[in-house]
């Protein structure tokens, strides 16, 4: 076969992720924080953009008019240019660079740092112990040990490492294998520190380093932490009557006192701050009657072009240096990208929040117990877009209606199927089941089979046995014997 060459033509389809469209999915996802962030650093990055009091709609970007060059004089000059490219151009950068380092004038005041460099550092557990172990007056390698210990605590405050794990912690730091005695009288000491209970190995020996720390070494109640933990979490305090050989009620004394105690002790110096959730768009109900959706556009930088790269592109000025020319068309195609895609991704938002409000109206109305099933491709065939786009909209994004402060997923659950062939949120069946057994008698708590009937007998939901125990296992309600009080 003798070899050839030929041209053929083929015809074929492919999806080609442009620099606009990538850059729209990766706006789409980020959440308002994200946003702000990610912006700020287009502004340091790109010279053509910069921040104005209106943002340029796309529309005016995608058709910008192409001024005379009488006109381009005469706002050189109102800028206070002579009107010659090389001037203005050179004016710009010469202003920028005195701006960047200006001394200060004699009696003009200082201007003093932030007020976020004024804030002091929150405490947490392990300074906390910190300033406790240096004011303990111990020998260096006991103090290297207690160092060691408290490092190796959780958010809890429970010892996470082992005896062996810390013995071989000496090797670690340069020096000699830790003796088990040493690590042993260094955890003593540690235990010793507030709060009381830290640095336990588990809730037996917190609970307990508590009941000592209330000089109740020895108690009854001791015991029954040491000896019958498992018979207090399943309220059988017969048992453990009979075990002690005395009776209920004392037992029920003594439970009333580590009822206080605190199972997780570190919590109170590592306990994580609340997040301030600012949403990106809110739902007010005008006088007739109606819902309307509202971008909230508070904090986010106002984008534009910079008019002085706009008449340098335009009048040339950058015609002597090819590169610097293809420098500033670079940078002006990519602020259009950047300005375009901001739009869009707020076009998107908003019909995302309209068909929420559209499907979840008696919601809005009426609270949780009117919610309705709904699925990412319901809102997807509500305003014409693909599943995918819906699900990067609703992440990390929060809308504010009239029932409260809510994120975008929270309106997206299964439905379970009730009397009238229809579908009950899902939502709806948990806030059902918390009233059931907010309302039970303590003394006989129902079980999950009997929370079943009620539902399909009070609610008309029919739900199996392991869903209710799936749906109180997420409302954290414990199981019929563990909520028994005798």
């Amino acid at each position: 076969m003798a070899l050839e060459q030929r041209l053929n033509l083929r015809l074929s389809q492919k999806l080609i992720m442009t620099p606009s469209l990538q850059q729209a999915i990766k706006l789409l996802q980020l959440s308002r924080l994200e946003l702000v962030q990610e912006i700020n650093q287009e502004l340091v990055q790109n010279p053509v953009l910069e921040e104005g009091q209106e943002t340029m709609a796309p529309e005016q970007l995608a058709a910008q008019p192409q001024p005379d060059k009488g006109k381009i004089e005469e706002e050189s000059r109102q800028d206070g240019g002579t009107g010659d490219d090389h001037d203005d151009y050179d004016a710009f950068w010469r202003d920028y660079l005195d701006k960047g380092y200006e001394p200060r004038r004699q009696g003009e005041p200082i201007e003093g740092p932030g007020y976020e460099a004024t804030l002091s550092k929150e405490e947490n557990l392990t300074d906390h112990l910190t300033w406790q172990l240096e004011m303990t007056p111990i020998d260096d390698r006991q103090r290297e040990i207690a160092e060691a210990i408290i490092g190796n605590l959780n958010d809890d405050g429970y010892l996470d490492a082992t005896i062996e794990e810390l013995q071989a912690m000496g090797v670690n730091g340069g020096g000699t294998t830790y003796t088990e005695a040493e690590v042993k009288t260094a955890l003593v000491m540690v235990q010793t520190f507030d709060p009381a209970g830290v640095a336990a190995r588990d809730l037996t020996e917190c609970l307990g380093l508590q009941l000592r720390h209330l000089g109740l070494t020895g108690s009854r109640a001791e015991r029954i932490v040491i000896e019958h933990l498992d018979r207090l979490r399943s309220h059988d305090y017969q048992e453990i009557a009979v075990a002690l050989a005395c009776d209920v009620a004392a037992v029920l004394e003594d439970v009333e006192v580590i009822k206080h105690l605190d199972p997780s002790p570190g919590l109170k110096y590592n306990s994580p701050r609340s997040p301030y959730v600012t949403p990106d768009a809110y739902v007010v109900k005008d006088e007739t009657g109606e819902y309307r959706v509202t971008l909230n556009e508070d904090g986010l930088p106002r984008l534009r072009i910079s008019q002085t790269y706009r008449r340098m592109l335009e009048k040339g000025a950058t015609a002597a240096d090819p590169e610097a020319k293809e420098f500033v068309r670079e940078k002006f195609r990519s602020a259009v990208r950047l300005i375009k895609s901001l739009d869009e991704r707020q076009r998107t938002i908003m019909k995302v929040a309209v068909s929420l409000v559209k499907h979840q109206r008696d919601f809005l109305d009426h609270g949780i117990e009117q919610i309705r099933p709904l699925r990412l491709r319901d809102v997807a065939d509500d305003i014409q877009m693909h599943e995918s786009t819906v699900s990067r909209v609703v992440r990390n994004k929060y809308l504010f209606t009239p029932q409260g402060l809510f994120e975008m997923r929270y309106f997206f659950h299964a439905g379970v199927p009730d009397d009238h062939g229809g579908e009950v949120s899902s939502l709806s069946v948990k806030q059902n089941i918390k009233e059931i057994v907010e309302g039970e008698n303590t003394g006989r708590p129902l079980s999950d089979a009997a929370i079943v009937k009620i539902l399909e007998r009070d609610y008309g939901v029919k739900v199996a046995r392991r869903t209710v125990a799936k749906y109180r296992g997420e409302l954290r309600i414990f199981s019929s014997t563990e909520r028994k009080i005798t």
